[in-house]
């Protein structure tokens, strides 16, 4: 159990592609910032980098989309309040690779983006609307600049 104050946030990258480049260590020092930012306590986050194939197929088992997506995003939190935060994030490696190559970024910039909306999706955000896009564009263009990846929808954060 975590003590007031007291930040254990666990984070495992698994690789599941091996045709991109990213330093595990940077993104995980990301997800903590998030987490830092968001008063995340306690949470254990699962990020898994796959192929198109993977993501297809759990778009389809989980959201009935055959659909190629970015990222898809799992809170298996139990609910409780003050209970450990457990978040499952799935990012399309090769998509991350061809939309960095498409934007002049890093395929780890296109990456962090990825995981950052996964883990505001996790945190209540929601971007069904153009107005709740906007806002978790916003978000995500502040984070990541301050963390080093730059802007990613070329416009300031506030």
């Amino acid at each position: 159990m975590a003590t007031l104050g007291v930040m254990k946030i666990v984070v495992h990258i698994e690789r599941q592609v091996t045709r991109i480049r990213f330093s595990s260590d940077r993104l995980k020092r990301l997800v903590r910032f998030v987490c830092r930012r968001f008063q995340v306590r306690n949470a254990m986050i699962n990020i898994r980098v796959v192929d198109d194939y993977q993501i297809r197929r759990m778009n389809k088992k989980f959201l009935n989309s055959s659909r190629n997506t970015d990222c898809l995003s799992f809170d298996l939190s139990e609910g409780r309040a003050g209970s450990k935060r457990l978040f499952d994030c799935v990012v399309n490696g090769p998509m991350a690779a061809r939309q960095a190559k498409k934007r002049g970024r890093s395929q780890e910039s296109e990456l962090a983006l990825y995981i950052v909306h996964c883990l505001l999706h996790n945190l209540g955000y929601d971007d069904r609307t153009s107005q709740q896009a906007v806002k978790m564009h916003e978000i995500e263009d502040e984070i990541l600049q301050q963390r080093g990846y730059g802007l990613v929808y070329n416009r300031l954060p506030g």
